[in-house]
């Protein structure tokens, strides 16, 4: 049997077009690119989540001189809310980078195991995340849940 996998996700000229409170989780996001720790790759990533109870929190991508060590920024970011804020869903997480150097005018799609970790969350809490992807400035990207990036992702169903 032939299946076809497709999702819809809104593709906008800037960050303009986005309600307030995704601008400013945005502009969060981009911010956060400035607490990266990246001098192997010099690829700064920054991340915000909005929580259930309004609230954001940030994280950037910590590298270390042992490659597998280093964190992206979505998972730092993950690790931390479900840590600190066991009880709260995220909403809506936005994400941005900036290359040392160099223009970030396009969104940026999180790595694999970032995308396993955001499909983990959603399903821990059964609540979907929006995703916003952008660069510092630019094109923006709007997926209305991380299940979207990874459409086989595993579940854990197995375990259950």
């Amino acid at each position: 049997m032939h299946q076809k996998f497709e999702f819809e996700y809104d593709q906008l000229a800037d960050g303009s077009d986005l309600a307030i409170d995704d601008q400013e989780l945005l502009e969060a996001a981009r911010k956060a690119t400035q607490n990266a720790y990246a001098p192997y790759s010099n690829f700064l990533v920054g991340a915000a989540a909005r929580l259930s109870n309004g609230q954001i929190l940030i994280g950037a991508n910590q590298e270390s001189a042992s490659f597998p060590v280093g964190v992206c920024a979505e998972r730092a970011l993950l690790n931390s809310v479900g840590s600190q804020f066991p009880s709260l869903t995220i909403t809506t997480m936005a994400i941005s980078y900036q290359p040392v150097g160099k223009d970030s005018k396009e969104p940026i799609s999180p790595c694999g195991m970032c995308r396993q970790s955001l499909l983990d969350f959603e399903n821990r809490y059964g609540a979907p995340i929006k995703i916003i992807l952008a660069g510092i400035q630019g094109q923006v990207m709007v997926i209305s849940s991380a299940s979207n990036l990874l459409p086989f992702g595993f579940d854990g169903k197995v375990f259950k």
